[in-house]
Protein backbone atom coordinates (compact mmCIF):
# COMPACT_ATOMS: atom_id res chain seq x y z
CA UNK A 1 0.00 0.00 0.00
CA UNK A 2 2.92 2.37 0.14
CA UNK A 3 4.72 2.95 -2.67
CA UNK A 4 8.47 4.80 -2.19
CA UNK A 5 8.99 4.10 -5.66
CA UNK A 6 11.79 7.25 -6.95
CA UNK A 7 13.21 7.36 -3.41
CA UNK A 8 16.78 6.15 -2.11
CA UNK A 9 17.78 4.47 1.15
CA UNK A 10 20.76 3.56 2.76
CA UNK A 11 20.69 1.21 6.17
CA UNK A 12 22.92 0.78 8.42
CA UNK A 13 23.88 -2.89 10.05
CA UNK A 14 21.93 -4.01 6.88
CA UNK A 15 23.64 -7.44 6.92
CA UNK A 16 21.08 -9.64 9.20
CA UNK A 17 17.84 -9.34 11.80
CA UNK A 18 16.26 -6.14 11.67
CA UNK A 19 18.14 -4.49 9.42
CA UNK A 20 18.33 -6.96 6.49
CA UNK A 21 14.26 -6.85 7.43
CA UNK A 22 13.98 -3.31 7.05
CA UNK A 23 15.77 -3.16 3.84
CA UNK A 24 14.00 -5.41 2.23
CA UNK A 25 10.96 -4.23 3.07
CA UNK A 26 12.12 -0.51 1.79
CA UNK A 27 12.90 -2.47 -1.36
CA UNK A 28 9.61 -4.29 -1.51
CA UNK A 29 8.01 -0.90 -0.92
CA UNK A 30 10.02 0.29 -4.39
CA UNK A 31 13.02 2.06 -2.62
CA UNK A 32 16.45 1.88 -3.83
CA UNK A 33 18.24 0.47 -1.16
CA UNK A 34 22.38 0.68 0.09
CA UNK A 35 22.94 -1.65 2.96
CA UNK A 36 25.70 -0.60 4.99
CA UNK A 37 27.75 -3.44 7.08
CA UNK A 38 31.40 -4.67 8.60
CA UNK A 39 31.39 -7.32 6.06
CA UNK A 40 27.96 -7.28 3.87
CA UNK A 41 30.09 -7.14 0.72
CA UNK A 42 30.74 -10.59 1.46
CA UNK A 43 27.29 -11.84 1.91
CA UNK A 44 25.25 -9.12 0.18
CA UNK A 45 21.30 -9.35 0.74
CA UNK A 46 19.51 -9.35 -2.63
CA UNK A 47 18.17 -6.44 -3.98
CA UNK A 48 20.46 -3.89 -2.52
CA UNK A 49 23.77 -2.00 -2.99
CA UNK A 50 26.00 -3.11 -0.34
CA UNK A 51 28.65 -1.16 1.17
CA UNK A 52 31.17 -2.40 3.81
CA UNK A 53 31.64 0.49 6.77
CA UNK A 54 32.96 -0.26 10.45
CA UNK A 55 30.68 2.59 12.19
CA UNK A 56 33.14 2.48 15.10
CA UNK A 57 35.89 3.85 12.85
CA UNK A 58 34.96 7.52 11.94
CA UNK A 59 37.77 7.24 9.10
CA UNK A 60 36.01 4.92 7.52
CA UNK A 61 32.46 6.66 8.06
CA UNK A 62 34.27 9.75 6.59
CA UNK A 63 35.39 7.21 3.21
CA UNK A 64 31.55 6.20 3.36
CA UNK A 65 30.50 9.50 3.17
CA UNK A 66 32.70 11.00 0.57
CA UNK A 67 31.47 7.68 -1.68
CA UNK A 68 28.25 8.80 -1.07
CA UNK A 69 28.79 13.03 -1.90
CA UNK A 70 27.34 12.08 -5.46
CA UNK A 71 24.27 10.39 -4.20
CA UNK A 72 20.79 11.51 -3.19
CA UNK A 73 20.10 9.69 0.34
CA UNK A 74 16.04 10.31 1.16
CA UNK A 75 15.66 7.79 3.70
CA UNK A 76 18.38 7.21 6.45
CA UNK A 77 17.81 4.41 8.88
CA UNK A 78 20.16 4.42 11.75
CA UNK A 79 19.60 0.71 12.71
CA UNK A 80 22.99 -0.56 13.25
CA UNK A 81 23.89 -1.42 17.56
CA UNK A 82 25.83 -3.60 19.44
CA UNK A 83 25.40 -4.59 23.03
CA UNK A 84 27.96 -5.24 25.77
CA UNK A 85 26.90 -7.13 29.29
CA UNK A 86 28.43 -6.89 32.50
CA UNK A 87 27.32 -5.73 35.77
CA UNK A 88 28.12 -1.91 36.38
CA UNK A 89 30.59 -2.35 38.56
CA UNK A 90 32.65 -4.33 36.78
CA UNK A 91 31.95 -2.57 33.16
CA UNK A 92 34.90 -2.38 31.15
CA UNK A 93 35.58 1.78 29.80
CA UNK A 94 36.53 0.02 26.31
CA UNK A 95 33.46 -1.60 25.83
CA UNK A 96 31.17 1.32 27.01
CA UNK A 97 33.31 3.51 23.97
CA UNK A 98 32.50 0.50 21.75
CA UNK A 99 28.90 0.57 22.48
CA UNK A 100 28.41 4.40 22.22
CA UNK A 101 30.99 4.84 18.80
CA UNK A 102 28.60 2.70 16.88
CA UNK A 103 24.82 3.21 18.91
CA UNK A 104 25.30 6.96 19.31
CA UNK A 105 28.22 8.45 17.56
CA UNK A 106 27.60 6.85 14.33
CA UNK A 107 23.72 7.96 14.23
CA UNK A 108 24.71 11.47 14.36
CA UNK A 109 27.47 11.53 11.65
CA UNK A 110 25.49 10.21 9.72
CA UNK A 111 22.33 12.59 10.43
CA UNK A 112 24.90 15.56 10.36
CA UNK A 113 25.74 14.69 7.40
CA UNK A 114 23.06 13.54 4.95
CA UNK A 115 20.49 14.68 7.06
CA UNK A 116 21.71 18.54 5.90
CA UNK A 117 21.32 17.41 2.24
CA UNK A 118 17.74 16.67 2.82
CA UNK A 119 17.40 20.55 4.62
CA UNK A 120 18.69 21.85 1.94
CA UNK A 121 16.65 19.63 -0.32
CA UNK A 122 13.15 20.41 1.55
CA UNK A 123 12.30 16.46 2.13
CA UNK A 124 13.97 13.73 3.20
CA UNK A 125 13.45 11.21 6.19
CA UNK A 126 15.67 9.94 8.95
CA UNK A 127 14.39 6.86 11.00
CA UNK A 128 16.57 5.73 14.16
CA UNK A 129 16.47 2.37 15.58
CA UNK A 130 16.27 3.27 19.75
CA UNK A 131 14.72 0.24 21.73
CA UNK A 132 12.66 0.58 25.02
CA UNK A 133 15.40 0.31 27.06
CA UNK A 134 15.56 4.14 25.69
CA UNK A 135 13.11 4.63 28.80
CA UNK A 136 14.59 2.18 30.92
CA UNK A 137 17.97 1.44 32.74
CA UNK A 138 18.08 -2.69 31.90
CA UNK A 139 19.88 -5.13 33.44
CA UNK A 140 23.61 -5.53 33.35
CA UNK A 141 24.03 -3.57 29.70
CA UNK A 142 24.53 0.34 30.84
CA UNK A 143 26.62 1.49 27.60
CA UNK A 144 23.12 -0.05 25.49
CA UNK A 145 20.54 1.80 27.84
CA UNK A 146 22.59 5.07 27.82
CA UNK A 147 23.57 5.12 24.28
CA UNK A 148 19.29 4.44 23.25
CA UNK A 149 18.23 6.76 25.86
CA UNK A 150 20.68 9.48 24.05
CA UNK A 151 19.77 8.27 21.01
CA UNK A 152 15.86 8.88 20.75
CA UNK A 153 16.78 12.51 22.54
CA UNK A 154 18.92 12.81 19.80
CA UNK A 155 16.06 12.29 18.02
CA UNK A 156 13.37 15.09 19.57
CA UNK A 157 17.14 17.27 18.89
CA UNK A 158 16.99 17.05 14.98
CA UNK A 159 13.43 17.34 14.75
CA UNK A 160 13.47 20.28 16.83
CA UNK A 161 15.48 21.82 14.24
CA UNK A 162 14.36 19.90 11.07
CA UNK A 163 10.95 19.75 11.14
CA UNK A 164 10.42 23.07 9.74
CA UNK A 165 12.15 22.60 6.47
CA UNK A 166 10.55 19.26 5.76
CA UNK A 167 12.80 16.38 6.86
CA UNK A 168 11.13 14.32 9.22
CA UNK A 169 13.32 12.64 12.09
CA UNK A 170 11.85 9.74 14.10
CA UNK A 171 12.80 7.05 15.99
CA UNK A 172 11.19 3.11 16.39
CA UNK A 173 11.73 1.85 19.91
CA UNK A 174 11.55 -1.95 19.59
CA UNK A 175 11.07 -3.76 22.21
CA UNK A 176 12.69 -7.74 22.76
CA UNK A 177 13.19 -9.42 19.11
CA UNK A 178 14.30 -12.59 18.07
CA UNK A 179 17.41 -11.67 16.81
CA UNK A 180 21.82 -12.49 17.57
CA UNK A 181 21.53 -9.30 20.47
CA UNK A 182 19.26 -11.23 22.00
CA UNK A 183 20.58 -14.12 21.66
CA UNK A 184 21.61 -14.60 25.44
CA UNK A 185 18.38 -14.13 27.25
CA UNK A 186 16.86 -16.32 24.36
CA UNK A 187 19.03 -19.45 25.41
CA UNK A 188 18.71 -18.57 29.58
CA UNK A 189 14.97 -20.22 29.91
CA UNK A 190 15.02 -18.52 33.19
CA UNK A 191 15.42 -14.76 32.11
CA UNK A 192 13.48 -15.77 28.93
CA UNK A 193 10.39 -16.70 31.08
CA UNK A 194 10.48 -13.55 33.19
CA UNK A 195 10.68 -11.57 29.74
CA UNK A 196 7.68 -13.61 28.35
CA UNK A 197 5.66 -13.20 31.32
CA UNK A 198 5.95 -9.44 31.18
CA UNK A 199 5.19 -9.02 27.27
CA UNK A 200 1.37 -8.79 26.61
CA UNK A 201 1.72 -10.34 23.46
CA UNK A 202 3.51 -13.08 25.19
CA UNK A 203 6.12 -14.19 22.50
CA UNK A 204 9.55 -12.53 21.01
CA UNK A 205 8.95 -10.51 17.86
CA UNK A 206 9.96 -10.93 14.69
CA UNK A 207 12.50 -8.19 12.36
CA UNK A 208 9.71 -7.41 9.95
CA UNK A 209 7.32 -6.36 12.43
CA UNK A 210 9.79 -3.71 12.96
CA UNK A 211 10.51 -3.04 9.33
CA UNK A 212 6.48 -2.23 8.58
CA UNK A 213 6.66 1.05 11.02
CA UNK A 214 9.61 1.86 9.81
CA UNK A 215 8.48 1.86 5.85
CA UNK A 216 5.33 3.47 7.15
CA UNK A 217 7.64 6.26 8.71
CA UNK A 218 9.67 6.53 5.63
CA UNK A 219 6.46 7.55 3.60
CA UNK A 220 4.33 10.74 2.66
CA UNK A 221 1.20 8.78 5.27
CA UNK A 222 3.89 10.00 7.87
CA UNK A 223 4.56 13.29 6.62
CA UNK A 224 3.14 14.95 10.00
CA UNK A 225 5.25 12.82 12.66
CA UNK A 226 8.04 14.59 13.73
CA UNK A 227 10.59 13.47 16.52
CA UNK A 228 7.68 10.64 17.78
CA UNK A 229 9.96 7.64 19.34
CA UNK A 230 7.38 4.74 18.64
CA UNK A 231 7.32 1.94 20.96
CA UNK A 232 7.12 -1.49 19.09
CA UNK A 233 7.34 -3.98 21.78
CA UNK A 234 4.53 -5.96 22.10
CA UNK A 235 2.69 -4.14 24.83
CA UNK A 236 6.37 -4.07 26.87
CA UNK A 237 5.92 -0.24 28.30
CA UNK A 238 2.63 -0.72 28.56
CA UNK A 239 2.53 -2.88 31.63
Amino acid sequence: MIDLSGQTALVTGASRSIGAAIAHALVDAGAKVTGIGTSIEQNPPAGITARNCDLSDRDQISDLLEVLAGTQIDILVNNAGIIRRAPVAKYDIDDWDAVRAVNLDAPFILSQALGSRMVERGHGRIINIASVLSQQGGIMVPSYAATKAALANLTRSFANEWAISGVNVNAIAPGYVATANTAALQSDPEREAQLMARIPIGRWLRPEEIAAPVVFLASPMASAVHGTILNVDGGWCAR
